[in-house]
């Protein structure tokens, strides 16, 4: 599948194999991390970001492609619908379904709560069906919390919030052993015992996965608990905006049916946002490895009922998404591989960056090494990548290693022709994760009363950087803290009337800020897509 002139180049790499093989690539110190970050990490390109103008993170700078959504228009105007005649009625709802909406929805109703989930797409559609590396949790007896929260903490460069941290590492065990209870078949030595890995800053061996097929096997399990405990859920009805009562609570949300344009009022005492990513934005261009409803619609809905967000500056950009063929471009090329062994190499067959450095660290040494120093090698289409020299893990581990840890890799490539046993990969960085989102406390809850937040949509669990199998196991963590606190909120809320006065304000703020008509109406809800001039298929913004 690889054209001559890179059938060429992977001669020379394998040319070099033997020398990597006891070659040794240092990690680099604190100073040249921070160097290497400033000089080419995206989150410090300044032109790509500019500071909010209304809003709670007034002042506060993000990347335009979010800003502009912030500070968007509501889709609805509050004079034509009546908050007050709800469509359903109920305690808990759960706007979006990936692992943290179904852990949500299943604790919330454990702990008593009528629970209703709201879906942009099909129940289970989201970025965790596409997690492939694992969950990490430290249950070993040479591991320990302790461990695994300096890890953390060290990977979002200290500027994680601490409480946020000790809770995601205490819970982590209980939760991987919730999972295996409810049917998740993790990946087991003969003995029994859990086959787990390392990771890109990690000290240990804590991964723990199911083949690359992870977070699939886990929604698999959540979406039958979810259907065997009979939890209701409507598929293809975005929430668009919130219901406030005139205490300042959370008092319901609107909901958009995908086909048929009508609108849907659910009436709730509490509402847990778990919507995931903003990866369809398209931050500056970049591919990304995100599912298709990941435009930032949780962020945007918190943000107008006045949810303090965090950490809105920084972006997680994977280091290796794929870039040929084309057809898979942007698409998530596991960190296991590089965890099994893989290296990183340029067009001189070189490594360049030890490859479990964290992953900002490699992203940022990647885009050096294509950008800077020409070092990256061209697809036919135009785009710039690195080897991710994939064979050197059975080189290193054995024959039948990667066929039988990577299963999903290798049929992804072999649809291509591409035989990844044997011909390495070519990589280049991806966007694949907000570090920020909706700030929240160790139950989930926001600044407003009654909302509640878990997953990918909020901030302060990874600081400025996350660390392999952290997002999955934040998922379950948080999912089942906010659906327990949900369910008690619920409980003993009192609820006023209905309203939607905070949309109005907002119009009027927008006003006052010259931005109304200015700004895009939002959520996004789904993202555009056209043809370029050159052939690809780019996002209109």
């Amino acid at each position: 599948m690889y054209p001559a002139y890179l059938e060429e180049n992977i001669h020379l790499v394998e040319d070099k194999r033997v020398r990597r093989l006891i070659e040794v690539i240092p990690r680099l110190g604190e100073d040249e991390k921070e160097a290497l970050l400033r000089g080419y990490h995206p989150d410090y390109i300044k032109s790509s970001m500019r500071k909010l103008k209304v809003g709670i993170n007034k002042g506060d700078a993000t990347p335009v492609e979010l800003a502009d959504l912030l500070e968007g228009n509501s889709r609805i105007d509050p004079d034509k619908i009546d908050p007050s005649s709800p469509d359903y009625n109920v305690d808990v709802l759960v706007i979006g379904c990936g692992g943290a909406g179904a852990s949500a929805a299943l604790l919330a109703q454990e702990n008593g709560a009528r629970v209703l989930i709201a879906t942009k797409l099909r129940l289970g559609d989201a970025n965790t069906v596409g997690a492939q590396a694992g969950t990490q949790a430290a249950d070993r007896p040479n591991d320990s919390p302790a461990q695994h929260y300096l890890d953390t903490m060290g990977g979002g460069h200290f500027e994680n919030i601490p409480e946020l941290v000790e809770v995601l590492v205490k819970d982590a065990p209980s939760a991987v052993k919730w999972l295996e209870k409810l049917g998740v078949n993790w990946d087991k030595a003969p003995d029994g015992s859990m086959h787990e890995l390392s990771g890109g800053g990690t000290s240990i061996r804590r991964l723990h996965s199911a083949r690359d097929y992870t977070g699939l096997e886990e929604m698999r399990v959540l979406r039958d608990e979810l259907k065997n405990r009979k939890i209701d859920y409507i598929e293809f009805a975005p929430a668009i905006e919130r219901i406030l009562d005139d205490k300042g609570q959370i008092a319901g949300a609107i909901l958009l049916n995908l086909e048929t344009e009508e609108l849907i009022v659910v009436r709730a005492r509490a509402i847990i946002m778990t919507t995931g990513g903003i990866g369809r934005l398209h931050i500056q261009d970049f591919p990304t490895t995100n599912h298709y409803g990941a435009t930032a619609d949780g962020l945007v809905l918190a943000y107008r009922a006045g949810a303090k967000l965090i950490f809105i500056d920084t972006m997680q950009y994977h280091p290796t998404g794929a870039v040929f063929p084309l057809q898979i471009l942007g698409q998530l090329v596991t960190e296991k591989v590089r965890t099994l062994g893989a290296q990183l190499v340029n067009a001189n067959g070189e490594q360049f960056i030890m490859p479990l450095e964290p992953r900002d660290i490699v992203t940022s040494a990647i885009i050096r090494e294509c950008r800077e120093r020409h070092l990256g090698l061209k697809t036919p289409h135009g785009e710039s990548g690195v080897w991710l020299d994939a064979p050197m893990i059975d080189v290193i581990r054995g024959a039948g290693t990667i066929a039988r840890e990577l299963p999903a890799m290798v049929r992804q490539y072999r649809r291509f022709d591409i035989d990844i046993t044997r011909e390495p990969i070519l990589v280049y960085p991806t966007l694949h994760y907000q570090n920020g989102g909706i700030k929240i406390d160790t139950e989930g809850a926001t600044n407003v009363p009654g909302l509640f937040a878990a997953g990918e949509c909020t901030g302060g669990v990874h600081g400025r950087n996350r660390l392999i199998g952290n997002s999955t196991l934040e998922l379950f963590v948080f999912g089942r803290r906010a659906g327990r606190a949900a369910a008690r909120y619920a409980k003993d809320v009192k609820r006023g009337n209905p309203t939607l006065e905070h949309v109005r304000h907002w119009q009027k703020e927008l006003k006052h800020a010259g931005l109304a008509g200015e700004r895009p109406l939002s959520p996004k809800i789904l993202p555009n897509y056209a043809r370029t001039t050159r052939g690809h298929t780019k996002l209109e913004i």
